[in-house]
């Protein structure tokens, strides 16, 4: 939606500017008027804060590049929790907080749901125009605390949420920095060698009449391919890329893509536990907030952050509604780790759901971050190995005609 800047006068007779977020001109006038504002000047504007209204090529293509930081997000829900737990009202929270917002697109996603919350829109619904900024999970975390009156509360542990995952996305990123640097060296390496100072070798070998051992013949097949066909290989990579981009983008490929990620050794373990990690701390406040099982199931569906286990979401429904309990149906789903189905089958028994799962859910916490910072332990060998194999390689190629062309030079000088 546009951008509208605004000069208005308050309802003390003071003047006041900024800028509002509408679908028109008009809706920028109404929405100004709810908000108690006699609007004076309304001009559209192609960035939050007005610096410009000019609307040209470079002004829409920076307003699409601007990204709300998680370090953003996270100061905002702690702020907004804290002002709503001081008893201020949500409206005049969100005035506050859009003039200390530094970033731009959460300044104006904040400025429009002040004014949708106006014209009569719920918490959670203002927030989920705001797809690019608030997460399915963020928005159904809200409507929890709407329907529970437990807003504050969900604000604590949307908190923790965003920010155990944002430090967990940190350091799988710094943990795979190395392995990265070092398979994009072995790639690099791997060109060079076949393109450049292999050929120079092979010339040497053919003039000398050596015997090319299997491991160089397979290098010059390599280079032959490369040299006469590589736009052919472009074509079909770039084929292939568009055409996978484009399945991934669908459900099935969706499920595929997690499914397969959760299988992969080292990285699988992590993903698998994060979700698990997810799944009981979102579900733990779903039932703090005295959601019913049936409609936890559907919002951690599309929260649980994994297409593969959501899909073992839907397929529970039918076999909740029979009224088995959730321990039960839950042994038939692979994706759930044994200790995580015996927490819930213990906090069915005992009338103690929540507990058991915010323990499960600290738990798993844990497990993800002992894996990650072992993660690069891990991927040593596997590194090591892979470097063993690519240097061996070549050294084959290289130094087997050697030998042999000493050997016969050997045998000339016999």
């Amino acid at each position: 939606m546009p951008y509208y800047r605004y000069k208005a006068i308050t309802g003390s007779g003071g003047n006041t500017t900024g800028v509002v977020e509408a679908q028109s001109l008009e809706s920028a006038q109404d929405s100004l008027a709810a908000r108690g504002l006699i609007p004076t000047d309304v001009a559209e504007t192609s960035a939050p804060d007005g610096t410009s209204g000019g609307g040209g090529l470079f002004d829409r293509l920076n307003k699409s590049m601007q990204v709300v930081k998680p370090q953003d997000l996270i100061l905002f829900t702690k702020q907004f929790k804290t002002m709503l737990n001081a008893g201020i009202p949500v409206l005049q929270s969100l005035d506050v907080l859009e003039a200390q917002t530094e970033s731009l697109k959460l300044k104006g996603a904040i400025v429009s749901i002040a004014a949708d919350i106006k014209s009569g829109t719920t918490l959670s619904r203002a927030f989920a125009k705001h797809p690019g900024i608030f997460s399915e999970l963020y928005c159904n975390m809200i409507r929890a605390g709407e329907i529970s009156g437990t807003l504050t509360e969900v604000l604590e542990r949307l908190i923790y949420i965003v920010d155990h995952e944002f430090k967990t996305k940190k350091d799988i990123k710094s943990a795979m920095t190395y392995p990265a640097v070092v398979v994009t060296a072995l790639v690099i390496a791997f060109f060079v060698l076949i393109l450049f100072v292999l050929p120079q070798f092979v010339t040497m070998f053919q003039k000398a009449g050596a015997t090319l051992p299997l491991p160089t013949r397979i290098c010059l097949g390599i280079y032959a391919v490369l040299v006469n066909y590589w736009h052919v290989g472009l074509v079909v990579l770039g084929g292939g890329l568009f055409l996978l981009s484009a399945y991934l983008r669908t459900e099935a490929g969706k499920i595929m893509r997690d499914g397969l990620l959760m299988r992969v050794p080292i990285l699988g373990p992590v993903f698998k536990k994060a979700a698990m990690a997810r799944f009981a701390s979102i579900f733990a406040i779903l039932q703090a907030s005295g959601i019913t099982v049936l409609e936890a199931m559907d919002i951690l569906s599309g929260t649980i952050g994994n297409h593969y286990i959501a899909r073992d979401f839907r397929n529970l429904r039918a076999k909740l509604e029979q009224g088995r309990g959730l321990s039960g149906p839950l042994k038939s789903c692979p994706s759930f780790t044994p200790m995580m189905v015996s927490m819930i089958s213990i906090g069915e028994e005992t009338g103690n759901m929540e507990e058991m799962l915010k323990e499960a859910a600290h738990h798993y916490d844990y497990e993800v971050e002992y894996a990650v910072s072992k993660m690069s332990e891990l991927l040593g060998p596997v590194l090591v190995a892979g470097l063993t194999g690519v240097v061996g390689f070549f050294a084959l190629a290289i130094f087997l005609p050697l030998v042999e062309l000493m050997e016969n030079a050997m045998k000339g000088k016999m």
